[in-house]
C-alpha cells in the first residue's frame, strides 16, 4: 500500500524531509517504523526513541500498535507541551 508520511519538528530535521510517499507492506504503525528505520541511518536516528514520538493516522492520534489498513496519511511528531 502507499501512504503519505509526514514528519514534524526534530523528526523532519533528522530525516531531512517534511513528507514523502511510501510504499509499505507493514500491517501496523510499528511495522512501518521498522521499515523506515531499516532504510538509512537518518531514519534509524529519528525513530531511535519511540517514547519521544507520537503518531497520527489520517489526522487522528493513534498508538504504534494501530493497524494501517485503510489509512492514507501517517504523521510523526514529538509530544506536544503546553505553556
Amino acid at each position: 500500500m502507499q501512504l503519505d508520511v509526514l514528519y514534524f519538528a526534530w523528526l523532519r530535521e533528522r530525516i531531512g524531509l517534511p513528507r514523502e510517499r511510501v510504499e509499505t507492506h507493514a500491517a501496523t504503525v510499528a511495522g512501518l517504523v521498522a521499515e523506515l528505520a531499516a532504510r538509512e541511518d537518518r531514519y534509524a536516528l529519528a525513530f531511535a526513541d519511540l517514547a519521544s514520538v507520537r503518531v497520527a493516522l489520517d489526522q487522528e492520534l493513534a498508538e504504534f500498535t494501530a493497524p494501517l489498513a485503510g489509512v492514507r496519511e501517517v504523521a510523526f511528531f514529538p509530544p506536544m507541551t503546553g505553556g
